[in-house]
């Protein structure tokens, strides 16, 4: 008898998990999916082409506040957690109500999930959304590329708009972006990538997508894993990379998946020591010998950068950071913040009384957000109501510490200035270092 499966998700762990372990499983019937975190992916349908010769008519999605109504109308058997960056209470919460009316909870593991590649991996995977990740990866990419290596970046999957057209997305120029219509979150993490002329990959099949980029066009060494939230990776590593935040000391012990990075890490980065206390610096070093000892440390600052700083001093300012890191990432400082006090703004200006539409829903889900803008696009109504709520705003300037050029995006009655930030190693030791061992290890001394 086949065992009915409802996979809780938020449009990326979930369908990974479907393709590699349910898709092609007649021991299993996976009944529906549900959706969380990201707004308006509920109400369609893991399509049809996707989903393989056991499921010729697609896959619902649903609302995951239906999760009880589901177990009892589908006669679910197993729920599947499939989605990252929760809080240890709220996992067990959803394991509560999935016991409660009748079904087994189950979370899905490295062993069952991860893909393997004919070239080397690494993968750069962190504790909390907005650790520090795509810095590594980009500082990591530096790295290989000075010693004449080619490095395929493959990024967590961001996959809201048509799936079967996103199946396998390849992104080598800013046009790219435009061509697969990406929202503000993907462009986030792909054009970083891009403008430095490196290819990165994404989508919604990660072993397809995996095969394609270990015979890019342009040539492959080495496949970086570009992870999202705290999940981790989809690609069994050769060498894994976790992040962690001492401004958020103990969550690497308290969230899921994140913890499962902390253990699983050969290195791990101690970010943002230069904007963190020591306490909270030595918070997070304990933890991590604690529960990983063997693991190697890099203490590391993201610095930033601003070109023309001088615009901020005395200015009543807009403060847009990073959507996810501000929302289930929960952070209440970012890279613009940081940048509008040390170079003297006047005033970080309140957005709430000007925001609109779907951005006012996003304050009333995440109200710990506070004098912030998150830089949400998740859609075009969402970009069109984030760029009312800027214009709206009554200030002199706008700081922009997401990785996009916001201006490219959004058309606005008012100067932006970008903030950007790499990652520094500070002391020993360093990626250098690593990476050599790692090269020589896997003969790719050019």
């Amino acid at each position: 008898m086949k065992r009915n499966v409802l996979i809780l998700g938020a449009a990326g762990r979930d369908f990974h998990n479907f393709n590699v372990y349910y898709r092609d499983n007649e021991n299993f019937n996976v009944v529906a999916f549900t959706a969380a975190q990201i707004p308006d992916i509920d109400d369609r349908k893991y399509p049809a082409e996707l989903a393989g010769k056991l499921y010729p008519d697609g896959i619902p999605i649903f609302s995951e506040s239906d999760v009880p109504k589901l177990i009892k109308e589908l006669n679910v058997h197993d729920v599947v957690l499939s989605y990252s960056d929760l809080p240890y209470n709220r996992v067990m919460h959803l394991s509560a109500i999935a016991n409660a009316n009748g079904a087994n909870f189950v979370l899905l593991g490295p062993n069952d999930t991860m893909v393997k590649s004919v070239k080397p991996v690494i993968a750069v995977c962190a504790v909390r959304t907005g650790c520090g990740k795509s810095q590594t990866s980009r500082r990591i990419i530096e790295i290989l590329m000075k010693k004449g290596l080619k490095v395929v970046a493959v990024r967590h999957p961001m996959p809201y708009g048509n799936l079967v057209e996103q199946k396998v997305q390849r992104f080598a120029t800013v046009e790219d972006l435009k061509k697969h219509h990406c929202t503000i979150e993907e462009m986030e993490e792909y054009e970083p990538h891009v403008v430095r002329g490196n290819v990165i990959y994404a989508g919604v099949d990660y072993e397809a997508i995996l095969r394609a980029a270990e015979n890019d066009p342009d040539g492959c060494d080495v496949i970086l894993w570009d992870g999202g939230n705290n999940d981790f990776p989809f690609y069994k590593p050769d060498l894994m990379v976790g992040v962690v935040d001492p401004l958020r000391p103990g969550h690497e012990v308290s969230y899921y998946p994140g913890e499962v990075v902390a253990r699983m890490s050969d290195v791990i980065v101690i970010n943002k020591i230069d904007s963190a206390s020591l306490n909270d610096i030595n918070t997070v070093r304990n933890n991590i010998r604690n529960i990983n000892p063997n693991a190697i440390v890099i203490d590391g600052a993201s610095p930033i950068t601003v070109n023309n700083p001088s615009q901020i001093k005395g200015k009543r300012v807009l403060v847009v950071e990073d959507g996810p890191t501000l929302t289930h990432g929960e952070m209440t400082i970012g890279a613009a913040t940081i940048a509008a006090m040390k170079f003297g703004a006047a005033e970080m200006v309140d957005p709430r009384p000007y925001i609109v539409g779907k951005i006012k829903q996003t304050f009333e889900t995440y109200p710990h957000i506070g004098t912030l803008l998150p830089a949400m696009g998740y859609g075009d109504e969402q970009i069109k109501d984030l760029e009312a709520t800027i214009n709206n705003t009554p200030v002199d300037l706008v700081i922009s510490g997401t990785p996009i050029d916001l201006g490219r995006v959004v058309k606005v009655n008012k100067p932006i200035i970008r903030v950007g930030y790499d990652l520094q190693e500070i002391g020993y030791p360093t990626f250098d270092v690593i990476l050599d061992d790692f090269v020589k290890n896997h003969n790719l001394n050019k």
